[in-house]
Formats: structure tokens, sequence, C-alpha cells
């Protein structure tokens, strides 16, 4: 995916029907160095389409892959049951997206009851993170070794400087409804966040760590499975059995591990739109005695976590996509994909004056390039690509609307 941010240039390659894909910022120095990067990346990918124009923005949205349109298509049209229904229609509807549920745990390595559909990734982040502050506002003797002080004390959550809004808003809302207080680890300058870091945020009345597994924009990929580590390690040692890991995986369900058990994470985030599947629909997993109150109340859906009529169609799709991720070709796709990236990373850096990478040039996601070329604006990259046909984009699509 490209994604062109302000002032950097940042590219994605991807899989499925295109094997390209990207986000970037930019900056480029002068006129001659925003034509030589727009004729690069022409070059690059004259081979791949002729034709059409080229679309670099999958971290901002994916196609919908054919499988899972086709297995959406009857809950679209015959089967239109309300899922909570006892009749027949009802129960076809139901039965779908229990299966749904089962290819989600399948994909994540945890039990069906496990997988909350939402709307989308935002309502799980969000979900995750207020209905986790919602639990614990108690007193702080809960965390404190003296059970007879009942003073009671702003919550704390640790995150990091580089969420997505989803994560970052629910963080700031809560600071000023006077809920929480939030420590944002910021990362190092290759854009990965320290395992130690993170360790020396924690405080006696932190309740919830939330570090997103890969960075849509840089394409970072976080030390997750570190961090899942030594957080288990830390609630032994303090008895603070209460604290919480969640990590926002919607851009490394593609190419990373999700096994939450490996990961050690007790929240976990995945989005439709982002794996080939459709939009509006989303999982948050939440680990077997996590406690998390809903957002939504009404019906009491989603084991009461989640209340609404489900989307069923959307629902379908999301278990259709997750399942294709589980596919052995993906490994080999994801290995072309790398290969594309290097590629294109190594041109860049060569044949365009004043460019540098961004981020780590190891521990990044396999569809991303990020890049810097000093004295362009973002937005003006974007409108002259797009006039060349090119399709890429300045951050995260919620960021720049």
């Amino acid at each position: 995916m490209y994604r062109l941010q302000q002032k950097v240039f940042r590219v994605h390659l991807y899989q499925r029907e295109q094997i390209t894909s990207g986000r970037s910022g930019f900056k480029g120095k002068g006129r001659s160095s925003l034509k030589k990067g727009i004729g690069l990346l022409q070059s690059e990918y004259s081979k791949i389409s002729m034709k059409k124009a080229i679309y670099l923005d999958y971290a901002a949205s994916t196609p919908i892959d054919k499988k899972v349109l086709e297995a959406m298509m009857p809950y679209m049209r015959r089967q239109y049951g309300n899922p909570s229904s006892t009749h027949s229609f009802g129960q076809k509807a139901r039965a779908a997206i229990e299966q749904a549920r089962e290819q989600a745990a399948h994909f994540l390595h945890c039990k069906a009851d496990e997988v909350i559909f939402t709307s989308g990734a935002t309502e799980a982040n969000s979900l995750a993170i207020r209905g986790i502050a919602r639990n614990f506002q108690f007193p702080i003797s809960n965390f404190q070794s003296n059970p007879n002080d009942q003073i009671f004390k702003k919550l704390h959550i640790v995150t990091t400087a580089i969420e997505h809004e989803s994560v970052l808003e629910p963080c700031r809302t809560l600071e000023k409804e006077g809920i929480a207080e939030v420590t944002y680890v910021k990362p190092q300058k290759d854009g990965i966040v320290l395992v130690e870091d993170i360790k020396n945020a924690i405080k006696p009345n932190t309740v919830l760590v939330s570090v997103m597994y890969a960075n849509s924009e840089i394409g970072t990929i976080q030390p997750i499975s570190e961090i899942g580590s030594m957080l288990k390690d830390y609630k032994l040692q303090t008895k603070n059995y209460k604290l919480v890991f969640h990590t926002d995986a919607v851009q490394a369900a593609n190419f990373l591990d999700c096994n939450v058990d490996t990961l050690g994470a007790d929240l976990l985030t995945l989005s439709g739109h982002k794996i080939y599947g459709p939009k509006g629909v989303g999982v948050l997993y939440r680990r077997e005695g996590v406690g998390v109150l809903p957002l939504l109340e009404g019906g009491g859906q989603e084991m009461g976590l989640r209340s609404g009529t489900e989307n069923v169609a959307a629902i379908v799709g999301m278990g259709a996509a997750v399942e294709g991720l589980e596919n052995p070709r993906m490994m080999v796709t994801n290995i072309a994909i790398r290969q594309l990236r290097d590629k294109l990373i190594k041109a860049v850096l060569r044949k365009v004056p004043n460019s540098e990478l961004s981020g780590s040039p190891d521990m990044r996601l396999a569809n991303n390039a990020h890049f810097r070329f000093q004295g362009v604006e973002g937005r003006d990259i974007v409108i002259a690509l797009d006039q060349k046909g090119i399709a890429v984009s300045t951050g995260s699509a919620c960021s720049e609307k």
C-alpha cells in the first residue's frame, strides 16, 4: 500500500487480486525530485498494469475477495432472517454467524465464545479500551496492599504515541472525563517501541496496556509477543493479575502470526476490509475471564457485549476473509510482495535525490515502504500521482478526512 503522508511517502505492496498497494507520506526536493519519483513509480508498475489505474492504498482498504463475496450473497438476498429469531429463517442466520465465529477462532487459536463481532475495528478498539476502563472504575485498594485504603484514584493506561486514532481518541476521552491518566510511550527513531519502555511506564494502578501490532503508516512491527511475555512475568511478580494487554492487529493480520497465546494478548482487534473482506465488520478477541463492560446495551447480542441485530452478511464475509488468510499460498504471495517492496525501496533510494526510508528496514510489514522526500508537501504528491493514475494517500484514511 502506498500512503503518502504529509512530507512523507509510504508504499505498501499487497496481495490477492493485485500484488501491489501502498501508503506513504512524501518529502521531495523541488519539482525535479517529484517528477523523478513519479516517473520511477510509473516505470516500476507499468509492467503490472498498462490499462488500469494503479491502486496503492491497501492499508486503507482492500477489494472484496471473490470467494468472500460469494459467501456473503445468500445472506444479502435469500437468507434474510433475524439471527435472534427462533424460527428456521432465524436459525439459518444464527448458524452462519456461528460458523464465521469458528473461522475467526481458528485463525486466532482461541475459543469461539472469545470472538466478538463488531461494526469494525474502531468499535472493537473502543470497546476494548472504554470497556476495560468502565469495568475497572473501583477503589485503588484493589491495587494496593492495604485493604482499608478506599481512596479512589484514576485508572492508568499505557499505550504508544503511534497508535491509530481509534485507540488514541478513546484514551484522550478517558483523560478528559477524569477517568484515567494515560502514558503515551514514544518509539525509537526506527519506529519500534522498546519493551523496557513499556515496562517502565506501568504503575500500580495500570489496568491496560495497548500496543498496535504493526503500524499502518510506516509499517513497523512492534515486539508484541515480547511485551506479552514481559507483562505475564510482571503480573506474576506483582500479583496484579487484573492488568490487561490489548493489541490492534488490523494491519498485521495479512502477514503476521495472530495466535493470541503466542502474543500473550488478552484483547485483539481485527478489521474485515483490511483482509479482503467487507467494510462495516470487525472482531474483538476477548480472553475468557477478562472483564469488559459493553458500550451498547439492548438485546444482549454477542455474549452481551455488543447489542444490536447482527449484520449477518458482513459477519459471514469476515469469516470467509479470515479463513482465506490461512491459505498456504499466502506465504508464497507474501514472499513475492516482500521482494517487490525491496526492489522498489532500492530503486527509490538510488534514483530519487534527497530520499530516505522511514522506519526499521527489517522489522516492517512485507507490503510497506515508507519514504521521506525533502521539500514537497504530501498532498501535492497525492494529487500529482492521482493525475497519473496512481492512488496513494498521506496518512491513515481516518486521519485524512
